[in-house]
C-alpha cells in the first residue's frame, strides 16, 4: 500500500501530461493483461465453493441429516395435501 501512496504523485503528474487517448491506451492495455488473472481468481472461488459443498455434503449424508430433510418435506407436502 505505501508503494502504492509514494507512487500516486508521480502517477497524477504522468496523467496531466497525457491526452485522453494515451490514458485510455495505457487502461486497455492494463486490462487486457489482468484478463487470465481474473479468470484465473474466478477458478479458484469456484473450486473452494465446491470443496465446501463436497466437505458439507459429505457431513450431511453421515449424520442422517439429508434423510430427515427429506421425510421433514414429504411430509409436509402430504400434510397439505390432505
Amino acid at each position: 500500500m505505501n508503494s502504492f501512496i509514494s507512487r500516486l504523485p508521480l502517477a497524477v503528474n504522468d496523467l496531466s501530461d497525457s491526452s485522453p487517448e494515451q490514458i485510455a491506451a495505457s487502461s486497455s492495455e492494463r486490462l487486457r493483461t489482468e484478463r487470465g488473472q481474473t479468470t484465473a481468481e474466478y477458478a479458484l472461488v469456484l473450486l473452494g465453493a465446491a470443496g465446501i459443498a463436497l466437505l458439507l455434503l459429505g457431513w450431511a449424508t453421515q449424520s442422517g441429516a439429508i434423510g430427515t430433510l427429506f421425510d421433514a418435506v414429504l411430509g409436509g407436502v402430504v400434510s397439505k395435501v390432505k
